[in-house]
């Protein structure tokens, strides 16, 4: 992969073990882009971090461009987990000479790492790189879900420029369009305009408000699973545990809450980037933020090492098989439960024409309380979603 062009070695001091008794941490055990010339052999690597030091259209958030490093800086020093590791640290691209210059450099390694099999976490940073990263998938023509953990929408307003704050209406007026479904996980309402939710349902796209996701985390799950994209942005965790954000507020997911929705990012078979966003080291304590940043990191990479690779298109006689009659017998919804994992997933009929372009996503992630409901004679929300989209 001749992507080194687009990058400069990592220049944090990292302090190595030097006991060979002593136990090894992640700096320990990563391969790092450390000196010119030197660029790491990508052939059995799994995972590749990538760090965007680019903030010029940032909204008042100027200084994010600074976080990859210190990320950097707080994951090296905890200890891996119970698997091999096989992640590539491969520096940070060089900023263009333009915002759009960077935009297309971190397209084209995204692309190219994806096209190889190697999952990008991608450290920013302000949050409109993850139109460079939607953009990666328009390379690879490939129909992908969307899902921003995020406090609002950040659909910005009608012609405006792209910023972190209005990059999603560039992803979703882009064409030829790759977006099959956009989710937003833990939206705070009063933060956000009622015509940019009327909008999200307009679309047929998800929204769920942070009060919903706290009370029941575990129906997360499904949602991420559906999703090739993830972007993170650090003021959906509330101000007490990450104050290292110039929008820092006082509601948010917890830490640990933060932490379990990385781990289902990583167990996701479907996903195949991560980016991080917003973190701005000028407002933070004692790196506080950065170490929480970090440790959701871990959890995504532990989680993705646990891949279960039991998504049903791929063998379907790994499955229970469940035929519900919903309506008065007028609709049949097939669920299929993985013998492996125990997790659930819904088929919606697809057209037979689209059903090539489409094979990855009428077979939608659910949950037990999804099939429950279908008992009652209750159409899931979930699976009435997809229907419209599809038909």
């Amino acid at each position: 992969m001749e992507i080194e062009i687009y990058f400069e070695p990592v220049s944090i001091d990292f302090v190595k073990t030097t006991n060979e008794n002593a136990p090894l941490r992640l700096g320990d055990k990563i391969i790092k882009y450390e000196k010119k010339d030197s660029f790491p052999d990508l052939s059995d690597i799994n995972i590749a971090i990538i760090g965007v030091k680019e903030d010029r259209n940032a909204l008042q958030n100027i200084g994010c461009a600074d976080a990859p490093d210190v990320i950097r800086s707080c994951f090296y020093e905890l200890f891996p987990g119970n698997y091999i590791n096989k992640i590539a640290d491969l520096g940070n691209i060089i900023p263009g000479h333009t915002v759009e210059d960077t935009y297309f450099a971190v397209s084209n390694v995204i692309a190219e790492l994806i096209k190889n099999k190697i999952v990008p976490i991608i450290l920013g940073g302000s949050q409109d790189i993850s139109y460079a990263n939607y953009r990666a998938y328009e390379q690879l023509g490939q129909i992908i879900n969307i899902a921003t953990i995020d406090s609002s929408f950040d659909v910005g307003y009608e012609n405006t420029e792209i910023t972190s704050k209005s990059f999603l209406s560039k992803i979703i007026l882009h064409q030829p369009s790759y977006l099959f479904n956009y989710t937003n996980i833990g939206y705070q309402t009063y933060l956000v305009d009622q015509q940019a939710i009327d909008l999200m349902s307009n679309l047929l796209f998800d929204a769920y408000r942070l009060g919903n996701v706290r009370e029941k985390i575990e129906e997360v799950e499904p949602y991420i699973r559906n999703v090739d994209m993830l972007s993170f942005d650090i003021t959906a965790i509330r101000m007490s545990d990450a104050p290292g954000n110039a929008y820092a507020l006082p509601n948010g997911f917890y830490g640990e809450e933060a932490c379990q929705i990385a781990r289902y990012a990583g167990i996701s078979d479907k996903l195949t980037s991560f980016g991080f966003y917003e973190y701005n080291p000028r407002f933070d304590n004692k790196k506080q933020t950065a170490s929480l940043i970090s440790q959701i990191i871990w959890y995504f990479v532990d989680g993705y090492y646990n891949r279960k690779n039991d998504f049903p298109h791929i063998q379907k006689d790994d499955y229970f098989k469940y035929n519900v009659s919903v309506k008065d017998n007028k609709q049949e919804i097939v669920f299929f439960k993985s013998k492996k994992s125990d997790r659930w997933w819904m088929e919606v009929p697809c057209p037979t024409e689209i059903n090539k372009n489409y094979q990855r996503h009428y077979l939608v992630p659910c949950s037990y309380n999804d099939y429950l409901s279908a008992l009652k004679d209750e159409m899931p929300d979930r699976w009435w979603q997809v229907y419209q989209k599809l038909m």
